[in-house]
């Protein structure tokens, strides 16, 4: 199944390339059965090669789990190969459970340490020194890509992951579909944004949840997979994705039985192509967005297909296309 679903995957870049969506991005996560990318920088290899034009990155490499500067070759390799397609999404989450994380780390004597901000600033001085840095490991490192370097982001759903971004000024992607309440976030960034050598302005995507189809009905059955998915993560059961007819009769059940636990208190995008166009056109004003990044998860390969496919056509999406601010960019898978 796993297999699958990468393969899935990789078909879905290609037809967002086809599209014109203007970035795919895949995630990291370990040890959950419903999730099959454990290696974002594999996945990127592929895409790069089938899926042309589109830009394609991370979202993101979970960068307390490894050395700074294997991230910086991986990716330096990545940008040689796709010359300026290739984005590093940056994130502090462990992306799975702590038994998962513990057998991540390499020396397991002690928890690894809290030093996030250090491994960040070193592995954005691999591709651009930082005033001020250690140079101890950058001095007289030659990466496998340059003069090609990814473009660095730094992902997040809470202010410090906001504080962090500006203060280093950094492009900022934020998990509207982990934390809905984000918009305060997303203006302290720009608030307290520090202009860099890379960027100027703040910038900032919000990634949101949304699902679409030919109708209300159909959207909202199709959504019933993560619906159920999110119910039981919540209560720490890790599943697989669920077909839609179970998701339909759990959730039945669960509101039958006034569980209550149905309310899960994320946004979701869901119905026909106007329904969320509007919808993603509103959370892209919350936000102030620059971009925003959809996110699904449906147990029907083709349905996905087919949501992507609506999307694009609701927004108007094509290769030629300029970039207004409401266009939409593909796939967190």
């Amino acid at each position: 199944m796993g297999g699958e679903a990468l393969r899935n995957s990789i078909d879905l870049a290609r037809l967002a390339d086809e599209l014109g969506y203007d970035r795919y991005w895949l995630a990291e996560h370990h040890g959950t059965p419903a999730l099959a990318c454990t290696s974002p920088e594999i996945m990127i290899g592929v895409i790069g090669l089938v899926a042309p034009r589109i830009r394609v990155g991370s979202g993101g490499v979970m960068l307390p789990h490894y050395s700074p500067l294997k991230v910086a070759e991986n990716f330096s390799m990545l940008s040689g190969l796709f010359s300026g397609r290739v984005d590093l999404g940056i994130g502090r989450a462990a992306g799975t459970d702590r038994a998962t994380a513990f057998a991540l780390q390499r020396d397991r004597r002690q928890p690894a340490p809290d030093d996030f901000p250090a491994q960040l600033d070193e592995l954005l001085g691999y591709f651009r020194p930082l005033g001020g840095a250690d140079d101890r490991f950058t001095r007289r490192l030659v990466l496998p890509g340059r003069p090609q370097a990814p473009e660095p982001w730094l992902l997040g759903s809470s202010h410090q992951s906001a504080i962090w971004a500006a203060e280093r000024g950094l492009p900022y992607v934020f998990a509207d579909f982990i934390n809905p309440a984000g918009a305060e976030i997303a203006a302290l960034y720009r608030d307290q944004f520090v202009p860099s050598a890379a960027l100027a302005t703040p910038r900032v995507v919000v990634a949101g949840w949304a699902v679409c189809a030919d109708t209300e009905d159909e959207a909202r059955r199709l959504s019933a997979s993560f619906r159920m998915l999110m119910v039981l993560m919540h209560r720490g059961q890790l599943i697989p994705v669920p077909p839609v007819e179970k998701a339909l009769t759990f959730l039945r059940e669960e509101e039958a039985s006034g569980a209550g636990a149905t309310a899960l208190h994320r946004r979701l995008i869901v119905g026909p192509p106007p329904t969320v166009r509007s919808g993603i056109e509103s959370l892209a004003y919350e936000y102030g967005a620059d971009e925003v990044m959809l996110v699904n998860i449906l147990y029907d390969h083709s349905a996905r297909r087919r949501s992507y496919e609506l999307i694009a056509e609701a927004f108007h999406l094509s290769i030629s296309a300029a970039s207004p601010p409401s266009r939409p960019i593909a796939a967190r898978t």
